[in-house]
Order: structure tokens, then C-alpha cells, then sequence
């Protein structure tokens, strides 16, 4: 047992430090670069003297752990309903589904000279996300292999990018045409305002993920020992659906549909930690997706400077091995079973 906690502090620890340094390098590297003792001196003075430290970067690098946490969390989730480590909203076209209702909701207000706030995209992409799920949800009742539902999710995805393509293109409005950008994945355009409404939008849903760590563990042995246990799994079930849903929705929301990290992360920290006890896993998987998305992100702004990377295409790039190792493995022991 001992052995155990102090594995679990220091990966803990391992991962809080990643994270930091990533913070640090992700606001101090760019088009212009800053040093250590530059940044804290803007940080602790003026803000008018570090416009490009608190206007542009913080911003950014914020909603980047922010939403790569969420993303990460919402991942576990999912994995856990589906009861499979590929089962991801980017690969489910959870994403894509709020993606697209995002964009109608946006072209419609803009198109109209109205501007739509941060929250109305918030509930545009929630709205998308459960109608993704619940069509997720009904294939699931005809179709019992995983992998066919995994290719039905793939499937949705590319319907709903499609339509959304379609919308972008035919958009008149300059503003409309610049969603196309947002529609590969960036966190870039971040301001304050959105900072704070992902944080509370976040910070309330991972909480109460949290407080379904101990329904998850007994899910995670099966719907039979969880019944015994005294899960209601109904409520149970729509409470990870609403969670996973509100977690993905509000990224897609602020930094459009990010491939792979849903997936790719929470594998990642389950064979860093070496268990899958949700009490340990849920913050251990925020952490590691918000490390996961600052590492790609800088990887999107610095590669190409001045030019920016889709974050999609970096995080495709480092999580779609991990997701065919997954595919591989669970192939391999079927067939070692067999």
C-alpha cells in the first residue's frame, strides 16, 4: 500500500511539473520570445507593459490545459459507458456533432450581424454532442461489436464535417468564411472572458465527475457487481452520457473539434499510474490531457512561426499511434485467447 501511494504522488508530482514547464515554455516561446525573469516581471507588473503576455498568450495557453483536461476526462468517460479504450468523442463524432450545430448557430447570428455569446455555444454544442450520442446510442441497441459502432461514430463525423464544410464555404461574410480555422481545432482568439467560463463550465463538471469515482469503480467490474453495490446504472449511465457531453461540448465550443486526445491521454496515464481507480485516474487524466494539449500547442505555434498549426493535426500526429496500438492490442489478445 505504501508503495502504491508514493508511486501515485510521485507520477502525480511528475505530471504537475510537466505541466508547469509546459505553461512556462508555451507563454515565453513564439514569434517573440521571452525570457524567465521577463515574464514574471510582466506578471507581477503593469499589465499595459506585457500586452503579448496577458492578452494573447495567457489566455491561450490557459484554455489549452484547460480544455485538453476536459477533453481527456471526457474520454475516460466514454471509455468507461462503452466499457472499451478506443471509444473517444472525436472518433464517436460526439465532436463533430456539436462542431456542426456550433457553426449553424454561429452562421445564422453572424450572417445577421448578431453576435452570439460564449455561453449560447456552450448550450449550441451541447445540443450537438447529445443528438450524436443518442444516434451513438441507438446503433449501439442493432450493432454489438465495438468496432462496427466505432466505424458507425467515424461515419457520423465525416456526415457532420461534411455539412459543416458545406456551411463555412457558401458563407458570405468574412467573419463566417474565418470559422474554417476554428473548424480544424486552435485555441487561438481565446480572451478572458471565455478563460473564465470554461473554468467554471469545467471546473463544475470535473467536479462532480469526481463524485462519481466510487459508481465508477464498481462499474468498471461489471453492470451485475454494480447493481450489488447499490448503483442505480439508469442514472448512473445518463450521468456520464450529460458529464462527458458537457465536457466535450464546451471544448468544441472554444477551440472547435480536437482529434485523439480523448483517447490517447487516458491511456497514457493509466499505464503511467498502473491502475484504473477513477479516484486516482479522473485528476491524474486532467493533467495529463492538459500536458498532452499544451505540448501540441506549442508544437502548432513554434513549428511554422509566425504561421499556426491546426492542433488537430499535431495531436493526430502523436495520438493516432497510441489509438492503433490500442486497435492492435485488443486484436492480438483476442486472438492469443482464441
Amino acid at each position: 500500500m505504501k508503495n502504491l501511494t508514493r508511486r501515485y504522488c510521485l507520477c502525480f508530482a511528475l505530471l504537475a511539473a510537466l505541466v508547469l514547464a509546459l505553461l512556462v515554455w508555451n507563454v515565453t516561446a513564439g514569434s517573440v520570445d521571452f525570457t524567465p525573469g521577463e515574464l514574471l516581471a510582466a506578471l507581477l507588473g503593469p499589465r499595459d507593459e506585457a500586452g503579448i503576455i496577458w492578452g494573447i498568450r495567457l489566455p491561450r495557453v490557459l484554455a489549452a490545459a484547460v480544455l485538453g483536461g476536459a477533453l481527456s476526462v471526457s474520454g475516460f468517460l466514454l471509455q468507461t459507458f462503452f466499457a472499451n479504450p478506443i471509444a473517444g468523442p472525436f472518433v464517436l463524432g460526439i465532436s463533430s456533432g456539436a462542431k456542426l450545430t456550433v457553426s449553424l448557430v454561429m452562421v445564422g447570428f453572424l450572417s445577421r450581424g448578431i453576435v452570439i455569446s460564449s455561453a449560447a455555444l456552450i448550450v449550441a454544442a451541447f445540443i450537438g454532442s447529445m443528438a450524436s450520442m443518442g444516434f451513438i446510442l441507438l446503433l449501439s441497441r442493432r450493432v454489438r461489436q465495438m468496432s462496427m459502432l466505432v466505424v458507425s461514430g467515424v461515419m457520423i463525423g465525416y456526415i457532420c464535417s461534411a455539412i459543416t464544410d458545406f456551411v463555412v464555404t457558401f458563407a458570405d461574410d468574412s467573419n463566417i468564411v474565418n470559422l474554417r480555422n476554428w473548424s480544424l481545432g486552435s485555441f487561438s482568439g481565446t480572451s478572458w472572458e471565455n478563460v473564465r467560463l470554461m473554468v467554471l463550465v469545467v471546473g463544475v463538471s470535473l467536479g462532480l465527475t469526481f463524485l462519481l469515482s466510487k459508481p465508477i469503480g464498481a462499474y468498471q467490474m461489471g453492470e451485475v457487481y454494480a447493481q450489488n453495490m447499490g448503483v442505480d446504472i439508469k442514472r448512473f449511465r445518463v450521468e456520464l452520457i450529460l458529464l462527458s457531453s458537457v465536457l466535450s461540448a464546451c471544448v468544441t465550443a472554444f477551440a472547435g473539434p480536437i482529434s485523439f486526445v480523448g483517447i490517447a491521454a487516458p491511456h497514457l496515464i493509466k499505464g503511467l499510474f498502473r491502475t484504473a481507480k477513477p479516484v486516482v485516474i479522473i485528476p491524474a487524466c486532467f493533467l495529463g490531457g492538459a500536458a498532452f494539449c499544451l505540448g501540441c500547442d506549442l508544437i502548432a505555434r513554434t513549428a511554422f512561426a509566425p504561421r499556426d498549426m491546426s492542433i488537430s493535426t499535431v495531436t493526430a500526429v502523436f495520438g493516432a499511434p497510441v489509438v492503433l496500438y490500442l486497435m492492435a492490442a485488443r486484436r492480438g489478445g483476442r486472438g492469443g485467447a482464441a
